[in-house]
């Protein structure tokens, strides 16, 4: 069982940025590959971005590529998403995932998750 912990949301001013990261417990990281995905109020859970067991695979929805970058750190058992030139769209709760082999875009693929951290991007 993975327990996976989300830190580092806000509120930010638009154009600002922010780091999120989530820690993982409970299982070997290395096996699992790592999402991001985020639930604005009213709206459906969205694919944010998504990382191979390596590190060496990304995945990134079109909103946000070229503005978030995810990354992992297995020995330390982390996963980030930095997030930059941050847009009122942008809001939502934010929370990190995982999964064993690859990485995939469908946060139904994901076996675990974690409480979800809250961004705030103000205009």
């Amino acid at each position: 069982q993975v327990q996976l912990v989300e830190s580092g949301g806000g509120l930010v001013q638009a154009g600002g940025s922010l780091r999120l990261s989530c820690e993982a417990s409970g299982g070997t990281f290395s096996s699992y590959a790592m999402g991001w995905f985020r639930q604005a109020p009213g709206k459906e859970r969205e694919f944010v971005a998504a990382m191979s067991r390596s590190g060496a695979g990304t995945a990134y929805a079109d909103s946000v590529k070229g503005r978030f970058t995810i990354s992992r750190d297995n020995a330390k058992n982390t996963v980030h998403l930095q997030m930059n030139s941050l847009k009122p769209e942008d809001t939502a709760d934010y929370y990190c995932a995982a999964k064993r082999k690859v990485y995939t875009v469908r946060a139904n693929d994901y076996e675990y998750w974690g409480q979800g951290t809250q961004v705030t991007v103000s205009s």
